[in-house]
């Protein structure tokens, strides 16, 4: 029988984080999963050999490193679940954190799911070690004596050219998030109908890694399908170990994504529309890169883009193979950005 969800969690060189993960899905995993770990080219196997250590886990080994696309679409492509959850290997799930997402694919309309995603910088193993490494309750969850933020309760999409997580850094608890429908998921934890993923082309492997989750959400709309946020499911992500100092490249990388998302997505019209305020954007973005010393791989990143212009065309028009793009305000993507 196939299992009704397969986790892809892709993984280079994190064997403790990867660790951590692997136990958590262990004990909270409902019957009929499949777990893969693509072993993103670990320098000394680390990410197989971790795998290895729980029974029933497979390793799909990568022979170069090829960033977090290439590695989640190399699971994807090898899991036989209806459903797909991307864990990143900096996440733990929590005691039910499964079962309320896949209700949610009951509906044949909806292709992804985003739970509820806790930021958690450094307390995690203290509450461990307070719970009994229980954690399958949110008032477990508290008994590190220190308030869990939001990290993700989806993603939202301004159409300046701006992507951001919806509820971000706000305290659990203060203000209800309730379910329903929303621009994207983080592809951190978020859940997909894999038959969706095929057809839309899953993640786009030149990104490498940042914004391509919102760049699939595009397309997922595109093709007339809903994404929804589940508060019931709940995942822990240790943000603070995703990212260390930031190095010029990454920059360049992150502001290149951004960059690319907005010309290769928004609709001709929308498009037309959104200029003033993407460049009002820019301008903006650029003036806190200068401040923080960091303008000229802000600058690279954006202007590497004019190089791209063929790509860019050749996307725009395999976007119309999924038929007339659908009215804006039915994607959810905002007009006003904090509003």
């Amino acid at each position: 029988m196939p299992p009704s969800l397969s986790i892809v969690i892709p993984s280079h060189n994190r064997p403790d984080l990867l660790r951590a993960c692997l136990r958590s899905v262990r004990r909270h995993s409902p019957a009929n999963v499949e777990t893969l770990v693509v072993d993103d080219a670990s320098a000394r196997l680390e990410a197989s050999q971790v795998a290895a250590e729980f029974a029933g886990m497979r390793a799909l080994r990568l022979s170069r490193r090829s960033g977090f696309c290439a590695a989640a679409n190399h699971g994807i492509q090898a899991a036989r679940g209806t459903v797909v959850e991307l864990l990143n290997d900096d996440t733990e799930v929590t005691g039910g954190w499964a079962e309320p997402a896949l209700k949610c694919f009951e509906d044949p309309g909806v292709a992804a799911v985003a739970p509820l995603v806790l930021r958690w910088p450094g307390e995690w193993a203290d509450c461990q070690s307070a719970t009994g490494g229980r954690t399958d309750r949110p008032s477990v969850l508290r008994k590190s004596g220190k308030a869990l933020r939001i990290d993700s309760a989806g993603d939202r999409y301004y159409i300046g050219g701006v992507a951001a997580k919806r509820g971000h850094d706000r305290p659990l608890g203060e203000t209800p998030l309730p379910p329903g429908p929303i621009f994207g998921a983080s592809a951190s934890s978020a859940f997909y109908r894999r038959q969706v993923l095929l057809q839309v082309g899953s993640f786009p492997e030149s990104f490498g890694a940042y914004f391509e989750d919102v760049d699939l959400a595009f397309r997922i709309h595109r093709a007339g399908y809903r994404i929804l946020f589940e508060p019931a499911s709940r995942v822990l992500h240790h943000v603070s170990a995703s990212y260390g100092l930031p190095e010029r490249r990454l920059l360049e990388q992150q502001s290149r994504n951004e960059e690319r998302v907005f010309w290769r997505n928004l609709p001709l019209g929308s498009l037309v529309a959104a200029l003033p305020r993407h460049l009002a954007v820019l301008a903006a973005k650029g003036l806190r890169r200068w401040r923080e010393g960091a303008l000229i791989p802000f600058l690279c990143g954006r202007l590497r883009l004019l190089a791209e212009i063929p790509q860019l065309m050749d996307h725009r028009r395999r976007l119309q193979d999924f038929g007339p793009a659908p009215r804006l305000e039915s994607w959810e993507v905002e007009r006003r950005y904090w509003g």
